[in-house]
């Protein structure tokens, strides 16, 4: 398996792609803009609570006040707030937790107005990213995420990711980071951590610590509001997060970009810093050479097609999304329609994973699979989606298929959802908007998929500009259509039809309803 992350950077933005077997599964951007992202700690004010909704509003600088609720204020904010009141007062030099004295813990169904007052300074961290009409949605519950290890002050309690596979190597871990844990502070032990020993650990929990002393240092002398500690740059905080030893490959089109790229690899995985390289062909674009803008542009639209002529609808709505999948109505070699449907159903269910990760969808998703009546059919397509989606760092919960072939599933939101438009303006008429040219043959590909076992002689009617793109060169297009099917397809040229006009005829000159 090859995984491979492409990082494109413009005077505006940083795009990262990450690909699997040459496919996009992930895309991020990092604007310039971008000053509230997810992790970012502020020193800001409250503006006021409100006990109606147990939360308050504050003001750290967006447009919006953030919302924090009482149940992400944390156990020990009280702590938090002495302590941070006593460096802002200069009263504590020492930032290590070592002797500081932790404050009783807020009860779990008290309310905001006994914590919280207007105008009273607190440090929050933000734990959703600001969306639509919204504001960003904050925590007073810090932590410090590193590549191991997350860290927690004003806690002592020590978790491991659920996601470790066995018990000893949950006990191992546990034991390792009780040996290195600093007094006053939790530790969350991540999943990549799995086999890593203590001295890997422990680097990274004196980074985290470096972090957190930095961030002290800043307090004293901070505006409110103000950010006292950024998140790491998206390129790094990407690694941080993705990054694990099945990597083949990182390219970066920018020489200072690759720089900082591998100056983090040395960090987190010395060994791997080699398969950083810099891309040089500027004539053709890095998005263009690996073929990421047109998987965009196939990938974003209402309907995405999938292999063997089957394909997906994605509907959005204000209170869900809901995923149709198509068979297509094409025949197969299948022996009867229980194994055509589990066959498209398993090809849906990989692409389903992969389009909510690609568009960072969330909230609750309905995905509308075709009907099984075997359970046992249902059950392997259960356990198919869960693994497709188990990469998937966003938290989420899958629900058993109904009778009707209904999953459900939940996934966490934090940040906006990425749609990007793929549809562009007619150039037959200005006032209409048409499919993205780019996506063109796919279409062509996907409905010959669906119709070409269904008929012995099929003739495609396209603009001539397509006509010349489809047979050009060895192997043409037209070619390995006919190494695939076993069925040579006529191609007439009409200079009458428009650039995205196309049909099917078959041996009679009878347009083929696809």
């Amino acid at each position: 398996m090859n995984k491979e992350l492409i990082i494109r950077s413009s005077s505006e933005a940083v795009d990262f792609a990450l690909l699997k077997d040459g496919r996009l599964i992930e895309l991020h951007s990092e604007k310039e803009q971008d000053e509230f992202l997810v992790g970012d700690i502020f020193i800001a004010k409250v503006r006021k609570p409100v006990s109606g909704l147990n939360a308050a509003f504050i003001n750290i600088g967006y447009e919006k006040d953030a919302f924090l609720h009482y149940h992400d204020l944390g156990p020990n904010v009280l702590s938090l707030l002495q302590y941070s009141k006593q460096i802002v007062g200069k009263k504590r030099k020492d930032y290590t937790l070592n002797n500081f004295q932790l404050e009783p813990q807020i009860s779990k169904d008290g309310s905001i107005s006994d914590v919280l007052k207007a105008n009273q300074s607190i440090p929050v961290q933000i734990v959703k990213e600001p969306i639509s009409t919204k504001g960003p949605r904050l925590s007073s519950e810090l932590s410090l995420a590193g590549r191991f290890i997350v860290l927690v002050p004003f806690s002592d309690r020590v978790s491991i990711s659920q996601k470790i596979d066995t018990n000893e190597e949950k006990k191992r871990l546990k034991k390792l980071v009780l040996s290195i844990k600093p007094k006053g502070f939790g530790v969350i032990v991540r999943t990549v951590a799995q086999n890593k020993n203590i001295g890997e650990l422990e680097a990274d929990l004196n980074y985290l610590l470096d972090r957190w002393k930095k961030m002290c240092e800043r307090l004293p002398n901070a505006q409110h509001p103000s950010k006292i500690l950024g998140e790491l740059s998206k390129a790094s905080s990407i690694l941080r997060d993705v990054f694990n030893d099945t990597f083949t490959g990182i390219v970066v089109d920018n020489q200072d970009l690759m720089q900082e790229v591998k100056d983090y690899l040395k960090v987190i995985a010395p060994a791997k810093e080699n398969i950083v390289r810099l891309y040089k062909h500027q004539d053709n674009p890095i998005f263009e050479k690996y073929n990421i803008e047109r998987q965009i542009k196939t990938s974003f639209g209402k309907t995405v097609s999938m292999n063997k002529g089957a394909y997906l609808i994605i509907e959005h709505t204000e209170a869900l999304h809901v995923i149709d999948v198509n068979s297509g109505n094409r025949s197969n070699k299948a022996n009867n329609q229980e194994e055509t449907a589990l066959e498209v159903n398993l090809i849906a269910a990989a692409e389903v994973a992969r389009q909510l990760r690609l568009r960072d969808m969330g909230g609750i998703i309905v995905v509308d699979f075709i009907d099984m009546s075997n359970p046992e059919n249902r059950k392997k397509l259960y356990d198919f989606l869960k693994e497709e989606m188990s990469d998937d760092k966003a938290k989420h919960k899958i629900l058993p298929p109904s009778k009707f072939g209904l999953i459900q599933i939940t996934r966490q939101r934090v940040r906006p959802e990425v749609n990007i438009k793929t549809r562009e303006e007619d150039p037959n008429n200005g006032n209409k908007e048409v499919e993205a040219p780019i996506v063109i043959i796919d279409k062509i590909k996907g409905d010959l998929e669906r119709m070409v076992h269904t008929k012995s002689k099929v003739a495609l009617h396209v603009h001539p500009f397509i006509a010349a793109y489809l047979t050009k060169g060895f192997p043409s297009l037209r070619f390995k259509w006919f190494m695939e099917h076993r069925k040579w397809i006529k191609i007439i040229p009409r200079d009458a039809f428009t650039y995205l006009h196309y049909k099917f005829t078959d041996s009679t000159g009878k347009k083929v309803k696809v």
